[in-house]
């Protein structure tokens, strides 16, 4: 490996090692965890410093206890293959390592498969506190505690399972425009459901209200501002509720939407499913998420 490229590190959007991969088109590889710099290391360090009094005060118990089963480290980027040994034999979930976004049915078929699509690199040391790209912190230590659980684990793959019957429902449609229309809009319905569940949700526990979504627990400033800022509306979630409202990304949530558990969650994805065999996902509100040509294609072009 070129000294060049050793030196740059795996911060997000500097990083050539990635880069030349993503130019051949592959989508998962290995972590290289050699490349990463003291400067790498040092940001994880104070991402992660700062989150432990904010995770004791606003996450819900079931991240909490996957934090201590991680045994994530506390100064430095964890390896993949230390966090996958210890998260495997809880749920058979693994983390694994890609080169940047995965098209919307690739991604959700991972969770499917008990697989989580994660990203190496990380945010600049001056950019902890938001980034539009996800980074390893986000992926890691937002997303991989709650994998840990049994009950919210099988609602992920029950999500995953989602993507496949929206393909094979799309599939039995002859006409092409029709049938791009209609996935558009379930993409559309799945990708707002996960955004205000996986990524953003609460729960309530013992009383309280907790955050379990991962977007939440990734944010220093945000995870504060979902439980105690009296600008955030807070809801219990109702599906048609979630499937219809848009969302934009570069701002504190105004919209939350509260679960009782994880069983309930995962009734919820059963809904979602059988709404969308009865066509009630095929027109949902306009508005964000925008489905790009890859997302959709990748709909139309699954192997099932």
């Amino acid at each position: 490996m070129p000294e060049t490229v050793l030196s740059e590190g795996l911060t997000t959007t500097q990083a050539p090692f990635v880069e030349s991969i993503r130019r051949t088109g592959q989508l998962f590889i290995h972590q290289p965890y050699e490349l990463y710099s003291p400067e790498n290391h040092r940001a994880w360090r104070n991402l992660y410093s700062r989150m432990v009094p904010r995770w004791r005060a606003y996450a819900n118990d079931h991240f909490l206890l996957g934090i201590d089963n991680l045994a994530l480290p506390e100064d430095a980027v964890p390896r993949l293959d230390e966090v996958n040994r210890f998260l495997k034999p809880l749920t058979g979930f693994q983390a694994k390592a890609v080169s940047g976004y995965l098209p919307a049915f690739a991604f959700f078929d991972c969770l499917r498969e008990r697989t989580f699509p994660t990203t190496i690199t990380i945010r600049h040391g001056a950019k902890l506190d938001y980034l539009p790209e996800p980074d390893i912190f986000h992926d890691v230590a937002g997303h991989v505690p709650m994998h840990t659980d049994r009950a919210f684990a099988e609602a992920l793959v029950r999500f995953g399972e989602c993507a496949r019957t929206a393909a094979e429902l799309s599939s039995e449609i002859a006409d092409e425009h029709l049938r791009a229309q209609r996935l558009t809009s379930i993409i559309k319905a799945m990708a707002r459901f996960f955004w205000f569940t996986v990524e953003f949700g609460l729960m309530r526990s013992r009383n309280e209200l907790k955050v379990y979504g991962s977007g939440l627990l990734s944010s220093f400033g945000e995870i504060q501002h979902a439980i105690e800022s009296s600008d955030v509306q807070r809801y219990p979630l109702q599906l048609e509720w979630a499937i219809n409202q848009s969302f934009a990304i570069d701002h504190y949530q105004p919209l939350l939407f509260v679960v009782d558990s994880f069983d309930h969650l995962f009734s919820l994805v059963d809904r979602l499913e059988k709404w969308m065999r009865e066509g009630k996902l095929n027109n949902v509100a306009p508005g964000e998420p925008e489905v790009n040509e890859a997302d959709l294609l990748s709909f139309l072009n699954a192997r099932l």
